[in-house]
């Protein structure tokens, strides 16, 4: 009885070994995928949710995998943070050897930060971006004919055509008129990893967190 508990210890022992190495060439050849999917430099931290990973890998389906990009350069904007998941990934082993391409995600979510740097970049001249980490707030100076006038401003955050709007709602100190002069937006100009697209923005205290979204992703090699 003794021999076949020990036998059994040791057993399981190898099981796990082998599963977390196999695990690891996987998550290697995944971020390998997700570089190239991404144009990176570098390469992501990868990691396959759940076990036993061998169960998985049978099966040719992984029902989390979560990855970190780091930092991204969104057009002119970078982007700090840039990290997500890729759901119900459909990658045969087989193919995974071979380098074949036929691996999909059926949803990617990612979300990062654009910092505060950022957002005080694209700011008109004379507006001095703040907030609490909850709401952005507006303060300077904007001219009233021949005269500069000081204003303050609550800022709302939303989505718009081409990029991330910072809209002057419940200006004080001028006409409701001038909030024109004090939005402004924030350009995505290129393209973020996986044609994802941006489904929320707000206000987090290191500037503005943003989510998106994409269905049926490629993750090729």
């Amino acid at each position: 009885m003794r021999k076949l508990i020990i036998f059994l210890i040791v057993l399981i022992v190898l099981l796990v070994a082998v599963d977390r190495v196999a695990a690891a060439g996987v998550e290697r050849d995944l971020a390998n995928r997700i570089a190239a999917a991404s144009d990176l430099s570098g390469t992501p931290t990868v990691t396959i949710e759940g076990i036993p990973f061998l169960t998985q890998a049978l099966s040719g389906r992984y029902p989390e995998v979560r990855f970190n990009l780091g930092t991204f350069t969104y057009g002119d904007v970078p982007v700090r943070n840039l990290r997500g998941a890729a759901y119900d990934v459909t990658a045969p082993l087989a193919d995974i050897i071979q380098n074949r391409a036929n691996i999909r995600a059926g949803r990617v979510a990612i979300s990062g930060t654009l910092t505060r740097a950022t957002i005080d970049k694209y700011a008109p001249r004379g507006v001095k971006i703040g907030g609490n980490g909850q709401r952005l707030t507006a303060s300077g100076e904007v001219m009233m004919g021949v005269n500069k006038v000081k204003f303050n401003a609550e800022m709302r955050v939303e989505i718009a055509d081409g990029g991330i709007r910072i809209q002057a709602e419940k200006i004080q100190g001028v006409p409701d008129q001038f909030a024109r002069l004090v939005s402004y937006t924030i350009p995505f100009k290129g393209d973020l990893p996986f044609d994802v697209k941006v489904t929320r923005v707000r206000s987090v205290a290191e500037g503005l967190e943003f989510s998106a979204e994409a269905t049926d992703v490629p993750i090729r090699g």
